[in-house]
Formats: C-alpha cells, sequence, structure tokens
C-alpha cells in the first residue's frame, strides 16, 4: 500500500473537515499508517514530529503504552452503556477525580463526547437555569475573536467569521465584547462591564476562552482580565462559563488556565486533552446550586433533556482516568515548566526576523505571527508544505505559525520543531 493509492481510495468517498476539497487536486494529504510517540508515519516511509498535537489533543504521545494497556482492559469489560437510568465505576471515578482536582464550587459533572457539545450543555443549562426560575434570559455575552466550536450554539458564540458568517442568518443572536487580547486589558474590561448594564437580568452567562484565544489566531492575554471579568460577573449576577476545551489539561502551564487568576468559573468545559488523544469525551462541570435548580419531580419539567448516545462512554472514560493517572504519577506539571523554560529559550531567534510581528507564549502554546502578506499568499499553507518536507506536521492559522507539542516532547525534538520552522519562516523571504 502506498500513499498515492490510499489517497485516490479516500478522495473517491471522504469529505475532509476544516478544508476546501479543491485543494487536495495540488496539496495531496498524507495517509497515516502508524503513531508512536511525537511521530506519525505514512505509507511511504516518511515520518512527521506531531508539533500540534494532532489538533491539540494527544498530551502525552501516540500510542501511549499505559494509556493502551487501560482501554484494552476496559474493553474486555464493558465498551458502552447507556448512561440514561444506568452508570459505569469508570465514569463516576473520572468525575470524582474532576471535582477533586477543581476548586470548591465546581460539585457536579456533566458528561457529553465533545468540545462543541460541552459549550451546547453550557449554554443551555445557564439559560435553562434562569427560566427554571421564571427569569428569560436572552442573551449571552462571548468575546471579540473568540472561537468555542462549530455546531450552531457554539458558533453563536464565537466571532471568527470564517466560520461564523455563512451561518449568520440561522443563529442565536449574541453580543460581543472586545478582547483583552486585541486592545488594553482597561477597553476590553469598560466594553464588558457598558454591556452588562445595558443588559443587566438578560445575560444568561459570559463565556471566555482563559488566556489564549486558540483558534483566533493563538491571541492571548493576561490573568488580571479573568480576574477582574469575575468580579464583574459577580456584580452584575450573570453566569462565567470557561471554555478550557483547549487550554486545559496543563497546556498553559497549570492543569487549568483559570487558576493563574485564582477563581472559580461558574460552568467550566473541558475536552480535547481529557482522554490524552485517544477517544472524544468531553465534560462540563458546575455548582450543586446550578444542579439544585434542575432537581424535582418530573412533572414540574424542569428537568435538564440534553443528551447523547455515547454519554459517559467507558472506552473513553478509561482513557481519561488513565491520562489523569499519568498526571499524577508523572508530575507532568512540574516537568512541564522547565520545558516551557526551554521552549522560551528556543524561540527567541524569531524575534529577529524581518517578517516575524510577534512571538506569543503561554505555556507550551506558542505563537509566531508573521507580517507583511496579503491573505491570498496563503503564507501558512507553504510554511505547512515546507515542514512536512522536514518532518514536521505544523499547521499555521492563516499567518501564525504556532506550537502545542505533546508533553513527551524530547528538547531535541523540540531544537527541531523550532529549527525547522525557523527555516521555513527564512524561505518566505527568498
Amino acid at each position: 500500500m502506498t500513499n498515492k493509492i490510499l489517497r485516490d481510495r479516500d478522495l473517491a468517498k471522504i469529505w475532509h473537515p476544516c478544508s476546501q476539497m479543491k485543494d487536495y487536486e495540488n496539496l495531496p494529504f498524507i495517509p497515516i499508517k502508524s503513531a508512536k510517540g511525537i511521530y506519525l508515519y505514512d505509507y511511504d516511509d516518511n515520518s512527521y514530529i506531531d508539533a500540534i498535537s494532532s489538533w491539540w489533543v494527544n498530551l502525552f504521545g501516540h500510542s501511549n503504552e499505559y494509556i493502551n494497556q487501560k482501554i484494552k482492559e476496559q474493553l474486555d469489560t464493558l465498551e458502552h452503556v447507556i448512561f440514561a437510568g444506568f452508570t459505569h465505576e469508570g465514569a463516576i471515578r473520572l468525575a470524582e477525580r474532576l471535582v477533586k482536582l477543581t476548586p470548591k464550587g465546581l460539585d457536579k459533572v456533566f458528561f457529553a463526547d465533545n468540545g462543541s457539545s460541552a459549550i451546547e450543555v453550557a449554554l443551555k443549562m445557564s439559560f435553562q437555569y434562569y427560566k427554571n426560575r421564571g427569569e428569560i434570559r436572552d442573551i449571552f455575552i462571548s468575546l471579540e475573536n473568540s472561537y468555542h466550536g462549530e455546531t450552531l450554539g457554539a458558533l453563536a458564540v464565537g466571532d471568527v467569521s470564517l466560520y461564523k458568517k455563512t451561518f449568520d442568518e440561522v443563529l442565536i443572536k449574541t453580543i460581543q465584547a472586545k478582547s483583552p487580547a486585541l486592545v488594553s486589558e482597561d477597553e476590553a474590561l469598560e466594553s464588558m462591564q457598558k454591556l452588562l448594564i445595558k443588559y443587566n437580568g438578560r445575560v444568561s452567562a459570559v463565556i471566555i476562552e482563559p488566556l489564549v484565544q486558540c483558534a483566533g489566531m493563538m491571541a492571548m492575554y493576561d490573568q488580571s482580565y479573568i480576574k477582574a471579568l469575575r468580579q464583574l460577573c459577580d456584580k452584575y449576577n450573570t453566569y462565567m462559563i470557561a471554555d478550557e476545551i483547549a487550554v486545559g489539561f496543563g497546556r498553559t502551564g497549570n492543569m487549568f488556565a483559570y487558576e493563574s487568576a485564582k477563581i472559580t468559573p461558574d460552568f467550566l468545559c473541558l475536552s480535547k486533552g481529557i482522554t490524552g488523544g485517544y477517544l472524544p469525551l468531553s465534560v462540563v462541570l458546575m455548582s450543586n446550586e446550578i444542579y439544585n435548580a434542575f432537581y424535582c419531580d418530573y412533572s414540574e419539567g424542569k428537568s435538564f433533556l440534553h443528551s447523547h448516545s455515547y454519554t459517559g462512554n467507558a472506552l473513553a472514560c478509561a482513557a481519561a482516568n488513565a491520562t489523569l493517572d499519568i498526571f499524577e504519577k508523572d508530575s507532568v506539571i512540574e516537568k512541564n515548566k522547565q520545558k516551557i523554560k526551554k521552549l522560551s529559550y528556543m524561540i527567541e531567534k524569531f524575534k529577529s526576523l524581518a517578517n516575524v510581528k510577534e512571538v506569543r507564549q503561554r505555556g507550551l502554546i506558542v505563537a509566531i505571527e508573521l507580517q507583511g502578506y496579503k491573505e491570498e499568499d496563503r503564507i501558512g499553507l507553504q510554511v505547512y508544505k515546507y515542514a512536512l518536507k522536514y518532518g514536521v506536521l505544523l499547521r499555521p492559522l492563516s499567518n501564525v505559525i504556532y506550537f502545542m507539542p505533546p508533553f513527551i516532547i524530547s528538547d531535541k525534538q523540540m531544537q527541531t520543531m523550532c529549527d525547522v520552522a525557523y527555516n521555513a519562516i527564512l524561505s518566505l523571504r527568498s
């Protein structure tokens, strides 16, 4: 079997995500035969460093022996069971551990099966909470440049026009405040406060991506904004949703990004790295107060009737519990702090390049923003193609080159990743 044979078979039947399929006429995609550690291997015996953790999900490397073992053990016992009226020990244990990992006030766990679904749960739950109390709060506030997923509710609270504009006519109407990643923190907070005053009593929740607006070109801001926003939400009696789908589980240096602000969100949405990149799973954590607003006799009509067929999937929970085991036994957060420092040193050289506008870092997320190019130049695509030739998978966001590697990456592999990206950017100048 070769890459070409599999590409032809694929193109005959498959429509790929986040793609213009016509591009594949001139940009052949890569069939992957196997993966181990931070490497992907294709059918033509080429290897690639997975510098983006396969869309930010793979924390501890591909085919991780420990996670493999735990999934295999689970497979011989229970693969899945309906989660309405039934449960299993893996889901219970995972919920207990997540509550223990998070601060007081995040007391209950609701399971879903992907990041967008977690956002839908938080939006619907915050709206219905108030409706159960006799209030109709028809507005959600998010930040400019935000991204929260691609189902219709999640799209509605996002603000990346590339994904959202096509569907404007069918989306629930939401309001965006200025982003502290794009304007000063004072200006962003003033913008938020004006909206909370104007729509006081109508806002179900404010939703943010703490510290990093990932799909929004990896724009970054400080924890002081999150702390001040928490105070504003309290003052104007509205919920705060922390979308940590991309930044949770150690990406920013702490287990969860909101920890840096020493606050507790009202809803916490988690996915991506929760299973170490193995299986789809997401969760939403919330308070007992919110939970109790739905607790009643069925006839009262206050139940939260939201469900997914694969909610609480036993294999996904096994992968998630194995992932948390690794965090515990390998002191991952502490080890990551050393990697963060070394990566910070390695990216210094990018700052001297004339076509680099800015270099940003939050933990093991790095963004290198290029300047001097037009959108039609598709500079990110040029970098992507160059890097593949030299064995590194980068997937730039327009003119932003970013790194989000698995946590197991070695210093030597990090250096290779940086060197290839550096040379790719240099090649654009000639």
